[in-house]
C-alpha cells in the first residue's frame, strides 16, 4: 500500500482519540519505564505516553514515512520514534508496556503478532490493544460494490475494501489468557461520532481503507470512484446533518507476571 496521508487520517483527530484514551485509561504507570507503541502515526498521541504513564522512553513505530515526518518533531529525550513493521519490528530489551492503538488489523495472523508482543514484555509487563471491528457498516458494503461496478479500471483486480482479520473479543481474551496473562480486561465498544453530514462517512475511511482503492486505481478513476461511492452513501443512507456514525472497536488489556 502506497504512504498514508496525515492531513486526511486527522481531519477527524477528535473522535479517532477518543478509543486511545480509554486504552491509556486501562494501562497502569510504568515510572521510568519503557513503551513500544506499534503503529504510532503522526506521533501527536505517542507523545502524550510519557507524562500519562511516567515512562522514561517511549518509542513509537510506524512503516509510513509521512506518519514518521509528521511525528519526528514530537521527540524528545524521553520519546524517539523508528521505522518498522509492527510484525516484524523487535525493541532491544523487553519493555515495561506494548501499547497499540488501531493498528493490529493492518496484518493477518493476530495470534502470533500477539504472542510475538508478549515476548517483548519484561517482569509484569503489560499489553494494550485497540482494534476496530466495524467491517459490517453498511458504508464498508457499499465501498467494496461500488469497486466491482469499477471492476475494469483496477489493475490485478478489485482489492478487498477493508481488512477482515480481526477476531471476536472473545477469541483475543482466549489469547492473552493462553499467553499466561492476568487481570485480563477485553470490551466491545461502540463509539458514536456525530459528523457534519452523511457524506462525510466516506471522508472517514478515505484516510483508511479507501487507500487500498486509490492504490490500484488512476487518479482520474478514483476521483470518479470516490463521487459514486459517496453519492451511493448518501442514496443509501439518505441526507443527515449531523449524521452519527457508529464505530465498533476492540479494547483489550493485560498483564503478565512472567517473562515469556
Amino acid at each position: 500500500m502506497a504512504d498514508w496521508n496525515p492531513d486526511q487520517y486527522q481531519r477527524f483527530a477528535a473522535e479517532r482519540r477518543q478509543p486511545f484514551d480509554e486504552l491509556v485509561d486501562l494501562c497502569h504507570s510504568v515510572p521510568d519505564g519503557t513503551v513500544v507503541d506499534y503503529g504510532c502515526g503522526p506521533g501527536n498521541l505517542t507523545a502524550e505516553l510519557v507524562d500519562r504513564l511516567q515512562a522514561g522512553t517511549v518509542v513509537g513505530v510506524d512503516n509510513s514515512p509521512s506518519m514518521l515526518e509528521r511525528a519526528e518533531p514530537h521527540g524528545h529525550a524521553k520519546l524517539r520514534f523508528e521505522a518498522g513493521d509492527l510484525d516484524a519490528f523487535s525493541p532491544d530489551a523487553p519493555v515495561d508496556l506494548v501499547f497499540s492503538n488501531a493498528a493490529l488489523h493492518w496484518v493477518d495472523d493476530h495470534a502470533g503478532v500477539l504472542a510475538r508482543w508478549r515476548r517483548q514484555l519484561a517482569a509484569n509487563g503489560q499489553l494494550a490493544v485497540q482494534v476496530p471491528t466495524n467491517l459490517d457498516h453498511p458504508v464498508y458494503a457499499i465501498a467494496g460494490e461500488v469497486a466491482d461496478e469499477f471492476a475494469p479500471r483496477f489493475a490485478g483486480g478489485v482489492p478487498e475494501p477493508v481488512v477482515s482479520s480481526v477476531l471476536a473479543p472473545e477469541a483475543y481474551a482466549q489469547i492473552l489468557y493462553d499467553l499466561g496473562g492476568v487481570d485480563l480486561h477485553v470490551g466491545l465498544r461502540v463509539y458514536c461520532h456525530e459528523l457534519d453530514t452523511t457524506a462525510d462517512a466516506v471522508q472517514w475511511i478515505k484516510g483508511t481503507s479507501l487507500l487500498r482503492y486509490r492504490d490500484a486505481l488512476d487518479p482520474a478513476d478514483y476521483d470518479a470512484y470516490e463521487e459514486a461511492f459517496t453519492a451511493a452513501v448518501v442514496d443509501r443512507l439518505g441526507v443527515h446533518e449531523p449524521y452519527l456514525f457508529t464505530f465498533k472497536r476492540i479494547l483489550m488489556w493485560a498483564r503478565f507476571p512472567e517473562t515469556a
